[in-house]
């Protein structure tokens, strides 16, 4: 039987596009939690941590929402919490006498200790160095809103005297000091010595790594957008290059009004998480053609596009937009359909066919689909033969992925429709391609953009083509005639004039 239940989960994927109404109801949640808490004799705070451990699973962190939630709590919230103490503390206790200077140098003296025992048996359990030691210990050791929280309920409540509470705040005012000069330190001489993790599988370097979205519908923008914010390294200073290539044709200036408006909205919206987006509208004679050179300019290592649309005959008979995006672009490229919000999964299922494992962006889409795993605070599950799995258990070992994992055993790569048995509810589909040629790919792989769109109905749907490296060699007619689409064309034509006896 159905439920009128109504939980958090459910509240957003109904109001998905109300962004001001999502955050109302976060916030009302956090302070009816209070109000419940204060009245079952609790602290309010302790509701409104309990409403946080629910919301967290529900918001991905670097999504608009969790970035409006931040920015009004470090702007309002916190400072405010920050005055209320400072008008409650009293430094002339401090001149009346030493027991607050003793409580304070006595809890500061076991506090740090405390900290850096804990970095040491840390550092001798996981074999670690010294600077990676003093940096766990730097993180740490400061103390400042948890512990405010504490003494203020302590204090409140009148378990706390005056002497504990300013103690507290000497307390706060030097581990702040030590953590801020020992993090710095040792990060340095850590970096010096090479101690960082290195990443051994991706062909790209998270510091130069470049995103590109090329738009034609704009009602597809915002959830490509999200998902593009979500996958996106931290360690690169570069933005998002939103790209709408303007056709040269007799509308070519109206052809480029319109895409310069569809660019500023996307920028707009892009704001509300604090993206960084690049908006690029170059004029090309062809749309792939476009793509693919502003692709090169810029040195994309992922392409993200929208699915691709029913295509009409003419397209048919010189090649489809998306197959000739493939053949002319070697970077990392997702096809994304996204009808549901990315709250409704439960789940992300990657199905990766033999020998995925063996081309050059293995590494690279790998890590961005357990990134979007950690995002949505969802577990993985990965469908392919015993020898991928043996790979993917190595690639999560070296990276220390905390990912929840599991793995389904499948052999028939010649059957695609044998993988609906794997499909479950509520979950991510995202099934790995390859472009024609390259080593993992199979003829099951063909046209697999049109199948499984029309198989999988109403479902959130990941295409992946790996990286591949560029063939400077291959002419445009030859890079054509090799297409999927040029191949089945061919024989259709044939067929036709078999069949009239021409």
């Amino acid at each position: 039987m159905g439920s009128s239940h109504v939980s958090p989960n459910g509240f957003f994927e109904k109001v998905e596009s109300e962004k001001t109404a999502n955050y109302i109801f976060v916030l009302a949640v956090v302070f009816f939690a209070a109000f419940m808490a204060e009245m079952a004799g609790l602290e309010p705070i302790i509701g409104a941590f309990v409403a946080g451990l629910a919301l967290n699973k529900l918001i991905p962190h670097s999504s608009a929402l969790m970035n409006r939630i931040e920015f009004i709590g470090n702007a309002i919230f916190i400072p405010f919490f920050l005055i209320s103490v400072g008008m409650i503390v009293d430094v002339s206790v401090l001149m009346h006498g030493p027991t607050a200077l003793i409580v304070a140098f006595t809890l500061t003296i076991v506090a740090v200790a405390g900290k850096y025992l804990a970095a040491w048996i840390t550092q001798l359990v996981f074999k670690y160095s010294k600077q990676q030691r003093n940096v766990i210990f730097g993180l740490s050791s400061a103390h400042a809103a948890a512990t405010l929280a504490v003494i203020m309920v302590g204090h409140r409540n009148g378990l706390i005297d005056d002497n504990v509470l300013n103690g507290t705040i000497l307390l706060i005012l030097v581990t702040c000091i030590i953590s801020t000069i020992v993090t710095e330190n040792a990060s340095k001489k850590m970096i010096m010595a090479g101690d960082q993790d290195e990443h051994h599988y991706s062909e790209v370097n998270e510091k130069d790594e470049q995103l590109m979205i090329p738009i034609a519908n704009l009602n597809n923008m915002e959830p490509i957008l999200d998902f593009a914010t979500l996958i996106k390294s931290k360690k690169s200073p570069h933005p998002i290059s939103v790209v709408s290539v303007v056709k040269d044709d007799f509308q070519a200036e109206k052809n480029m009004a319109t895409a310069r408006k569809n660019l500023d909205n996307t920028v707009k919206y892009a704001s509300g998480s604090e993206t960084e987006v690049e908006i690029m509208a170059p004029v090309d004679i062809n749309i792939a053609s476009g793509i693919s050179h502003t692709a090169q300019e810029i040195m994309a290592n992922c392409l993200i596009l929208g699915w691709p649309q029913e295509t009409s005959f003419v397209e048919k008979i010189v090649g489809e937009k998306t197959e000739s995006i493939l053949n002319r672009t070697d970077a990392n490229l997702f096809m994304c359909r996204f009808d549901k919000p990315f709250i409704s999964h439960k789940s992300i299922i990657c199905f990766v066919p033999s020998l995925a494992e063996s081309e050059l962006g293995f590494g690279y889409w790998m890590e961005k689909m357990l990134k979007l795993a950690q995002e949505l605070s969802v577990p993985m599950k990965f469908v392919c033969n015993s020898r991928t799995q043996l790979e993917v258990e190595k690639y999560l070992k070296e990276e220390s992925i905390s990912v929840p994992v599991s793995y389904e055993n499948y052999e028939d790569w010649d059957n695609i429709y044998g993988l609906s048995a794997y499909a479950e509810e509520n979950a991510l589909l995202a099934f790995v391609s390859s472009r024609s040629g390259e080593v993992s790919y199979r003829d099951s792989l063909d046209g697999l953009a049109k199948r499984i769109g029309r198989y999988y109905k109403e479902r959130n749907l990941i295409l992946i083509f790996p990286s591949r490296l560029p063939n400077e060699h291959i002419d445009a007619y030859e890079d054509v005639k090799a297409a999927p689409i040029f191949r089945k064309l061919s024989r259709e034509i044939g067929n036709m004039f078999s069949k009239d006896k021409i």
